[in-house]
């Protein structure tokens, strides 16, 4: 990042310390969503997020490759400036819910994977450098093979007229 522009990745390495952070958090993110749909036996939802989290771990394995002889620079969590409150593939808490269908997991993935796609297409756009345009628009390009993918399975899906788990287990509120 340069002072004039908070937002602008201008080199390489901070290209990728950005990259790292995003895709550690996406793979982190998607685990906890997996192992919450496990819990409350929604086994379909969870075999697909947990198909998110392997994405972003490989994601996170190839940043790790091609940054062995970087030194990424270290930076806080809070310093981080994504254009929203949590990192680009992070799925945002409202939309996800334990009930959820298949298609509506399907939803918040595809959601996701776009802001991460908007994210590195900012960067392949707006970076000083040339390389670092190059690499962004690499992952522009694989982000966007991975939403393609999410619409397949959401034709599939729709084919399949899915529908909202039931609570057989509702919460016990009190009026």
């Amino acid at each position: 990042m340069n002072d004039k522009d908070p937002k602008t990745i201008d080199n390489i390495a901070m290209f990728f310390a950005y990259a790292y952070m995003l895709e550690c958090e996406s793979a982190e993110r998607y685990q906890d969503m997996a192992d919450c749909m496990e819990v409350h036996n929604n086994l379909e939802v969870s075999e697909l997020f947990q198909k998110m989290a392997q994405y972003a771990e490989q994601r996170v394995e190839e940043v790790s490759r091609r940054t062995e002889d970087i030194d990424l620079p270290e930076i806080p969590p809070w310093e981080f400036n994504w254009t929203c409150p949590q990192s680009p593939e992070t799925p945002c808490s409202d939309k996800f819910h334990y009930l959820m269908s298949t298609r509506q997991a399907l939803e918040v993935a595809l959601y996701n994977v776009n802001r991460g796609s908007e994210f590195y297409a900012q960067v392949a756009r707006e970076s000083p450098d040339k390389n670092v345009r190059h690499i962004a628009a690499e992952y522009v390009a694989d982000t966007l093979k991975h939403s393609d993918m999410l619409k397949r399975w959401m034709t599939k899906a729709a084919e399949n007229d899915d529908e909202p788990l039931e609570d057989l287990d509702p919460p016990n509120i009190t009026e």
